[in-house]
């Protein structure tokens, strides 16, 4: 697992009278590698929901309200953490694909809140999500 298996897909928003339509993803999109479910998550401006890590679920997040910075976490050969982040949203419309296997937290940037889209390829299971404590893992949030 490598930070490149992270895709970053810029996401068509279609000005149109009375308001945009914002693409979200297509079966014959990159990054899709079947449905389970979808399901929104609002997050609190400054708020963070860290962390964890689907053993099977392929995630395709989307944030069609406010902004959004995530934070993945992978170890190098030393054994240290590297940190890859990217910021989507309204002033950056975008998907994430993150495959299984990757340790993972957000935080919301917009006020009041934003609102977060994961396209999931399976049903979410609880006993395939792992989680750690925010202190767990030494990330400046800030």
């Amino acid at each position: 697992m490598n930070f490149d298996d992270i895709l970053v897909t810029p996401l068509p928003r279609i000005e149109t009278a009375g308001g945009d339509v914002l693409h979200a993803m297509k079966h014959c999109d990159v990054g899709y590698v079947g449905f389970g479910e979808g399901y929104f998550s609002w997050v609190s401006a400054r708020t963070v929901k860290a962390w964890k890590r689907h053993t099977r679920m392929t995630m395709n997040i989307i944030v069609p309200v406010g902004q959004v910075k995530f934070v993945f976490r992978l170890k190098n050969v030393a054994g240290a953490d590297e940190f890859r982040v990217e910021e989507i949203g309204v002033d950056s419309y975008a998907r994430i694909t993150v495959p299984a296997g990757i340790w993972f937290g957000f935080q919301g940037l917009s006020e009041p809140q934003s609102l977060v889209m994961n396209i999931a390829s399976i049903i979410h299971e609880p006993s395939e999500v792992e989680r750690l404590v925010l202190s767990y893992i030494n990330y400046d949030w800030d």
